[in-house]
């Protein structure tokens, strides 16, 4: 078989037909996003194969449980992650769109009429998204002027509003109590229940779909370009055309939709609405899987709010009860009045969990402030003082000073030809 010569180029380049062709990236992560989709829906059929009923639904409610914190984390990574806006409030929104779908749906709501809901769970879920957006807007608006701890306390305080007047205004909220039956959806052939999960749980993976297609365009978008530059440096975005009003104000509305979304998911799988439903705490533990996912980075965020609700919801409740079974077996053997007994007793009490939560983020916080999987403009702000980051290239001049020079100069391009640079002796 005769092969042929290779093909000489002047210069030595390669032709663009002849080099080896790359899959892009884009298409790779979509393949991949395809891939765990399509696993996503299969995954509670395949688990009722191989688990009894009793663990089959608590495993598919841990994934209703997850679905609904990955909309928040979606959603608070728009304010916090991109366009650097520190929202400790967050529950509010969650709030706002679980009481709008309770309001129209629920039998028990003040604009029902005669015992019938105002509309049914598909008109009032998007509404939910649209009041939550609303309420963003109108938070955002009188704190535009604000930056850093001046906005978290005005966030935070609204925040703890939201909840306090639900719970006072009892002729509208029902009070402590709530709102309960609500107008589950129907579809035909499908049931809704807060029995039957597996349709709540496709429902809810179709939203966070929906979502991440959405989040992904707005990032991909002018907007969301603005919203990085506004991030980095307000006055350098402002000097480049950039409306910050506008800019911020989107990122408060988009940001508090998502959450709106959460809150209508998660009252209706309920089917009911109650304040205690929407303390700070949560707002806490969405900015923690924002973080500890790595802030501006999309997929990031969803693995933090999969690691921490895992944690939160399987890990550390079996450690906490081998260390209450540890300990009645030490009182069984020694007494109840052994040291050892009583202190794993208290360790193994339900306070712990906020004790081993916290210390799982300060470690987290020490070894890899980043996140696990941080945007790279994110790691390079938060690794800048890393001598491993300083990474000098060699010099590619004979001439000593010259090689200095390049070695200390940071727009120093090894890869740029020499023989295109001026000489010192010309």
């Amino acid at each position: 078989m005769k092969v042929s010569a290779p093909v000489k180029v002047p210069g030595g380049v390669v032709p663009p037909a002849a080099r080896p062709q790359r899959v892009p990236q884009k298409r790779v992560q979509m393949v991949i996003f395809f891939a765990l989709a399509i696993f996503a829906f299969a995954l509670p059929y395949v688990l009722k194969v191989f688990l009894d009923p009793r663990d089959y639904v608590d495993w598919i409610s841990l994934f209703n449980s997850m679905f609904i914190f990955i909309l928040l984390s979606l959603g608070l990574n728009i304010v916090v992650g991109y366009a650097g806006l520190l929202d400790l409030g967050y529950a509010a929104f969650f709030a706002i769109g679980a009481y709008t779908l309770a309001f129209l749906t629920s039998s028990q709501s003040p604009l029902a009429q005669n015992g019938e809901p105002l509309t049914n769970f598909w008109i009032a879920l998007p509404i939910s998204f649209l009041m939550a957006g609303l309420f963003g807007l109108l938070l955002g608006a009188p704190t535009l002027g604000l930056r850093g701890d001046y906005l978290a306390i005005v966030t935070l305080g609204f925040g703890e509003i939201v909840p306090i007047t639900f719970n006072n205004l009892t002729q509208l909220t029902g009070g402590d109590r709530g709102l309960a039956n609500l107008t589950s959806p129907t579809f035909p052939g499908v049931v809704f229940s807060s029995t039957n999960l597996v349709p709540w749980y496709t429902l809810s993976l179709i939203v966070v779909i929906f979502s991440i297609w959405m989040i992904r365009r707005l990032i991909n978008s002018r907007l969301g370009r603005a919203w990085q530059a506004v991030r980095e440096d307000e006055i350098a975005a402002s000097s480049m055309g950039i409306n910050l009003v506008r800019t911020k104000l989107l990122a408060f509305a988009m940001g508090a939709s998502f959450a709106g979304f959460a809150g209508a998911l998660y009252a209706g799988s309920l089917n009911s609405a109650n304040p205690s439903q929407f303390r700070f705490d949560v707002s806490i533990i969405v900015l923690a899987m924002v973080i500890l996912g790595g802030m501006g980075n999309l997929w990031g965020v969803i693995i933090g709010a999969i690691v921490l609700q895992l944690s939160d919801r399987l890990l550390i409740p079996n450690l906490l009860g081998l260390i209450t079974e540890q300990s009645n077996n030490i009182k069984q053997s020694s007494g109840a009045d052994n040291f050892l007994a009583g202190l794993l007793a208290n360790l193994g009490s339900s306070q712990t969990r906020l004790l081993i939560f916290g210390l799982i983020l300060v470690v987290m916080m020490l070894v890899r402030p980043e996140g696990l999987f941080p945007s790279s403009q994110r790691r390079a702000e938060l690794r800048a003082d890393d001598p491993s980051n300083l990474q000098p290239q060699a010099a590619a001049s004979d001439d000593a000073i010259t090689a200095a020079d390049q070695t200390r100069s940071i727009n120093y391009n090894p890869s740029t030809n020499e023989s295109s640079r001026p000489r010192r002796d010309e």
